[in-house]
């Protein structure tokens, strides 16, 4: 069960850390407490699965990835976990997905791919398919942004 300590703590972390020395000192004295204790609760709250991950977002464009592509792929089932630990190896790689294929559209893993341009991308798809034996895939590319926030809980 959460608190309201752990609430104000959840509300100062779900969005953009501040870029200061000491982003965690900064944000302990928003909420009042310790930074000792602030990484203390943090950590309990993910530690408790209440919070399943802490991880930066890269704003892709801003750091000079200008093409970003969703790889469809067809992978055997009984390959889907084997596969998805090679995609996940790779550090183009930032999301990997299994979905259930559809009668029409029978791609079952997906990963995100990123690039300075798309050749870069074609490139990353090419070792990911030496990497694993997998020809058969699918690359769309991304034509605009349409949103990049994270969830806000409190």
């Amino acid at each position: 069960m959460i608190d309201e300590l752990d609430k104000k703590i959840i509300s100062l972390i779900q969005g953009d850390i501040p870029v200061v020395s000491r982003p965690f000192a900064f944000l302990a004295e928003k909420a009042g407490i310790s930074e000792e204790k602030f990484l203390f609760r943090v950590n309990r709250l993910k530690d408790t699965g209440v919070m399943r991950r802490f991880g930066a977002t890269l704003r892709h464009q801003e750091a000079g990835f200008n093409s970003n592509a969703m790889v469809a792929w067809l992978v055997p089932e009984d390959r889907v976990e084997e596969v998805s630990k090679i995609f996940a190896t790779f550090k183009e790689v930032t999301h990997c997905y299994h979905r259930l294929p559809k009668k029409d559209w029978r791609f079952n893993v997906y990963t995100m791919i990123h690039g300075r341009d798309k050749e870069q991308c074609h490139e990353t798809v090419k070792k990911l398919s030496l990497a694993t034996g997998l020809h058969k895939h699918k690359l769309l590319f991304s034509q605009k942004e349409f949103k990049k926030t994270s969830m806000k809980y409190f």
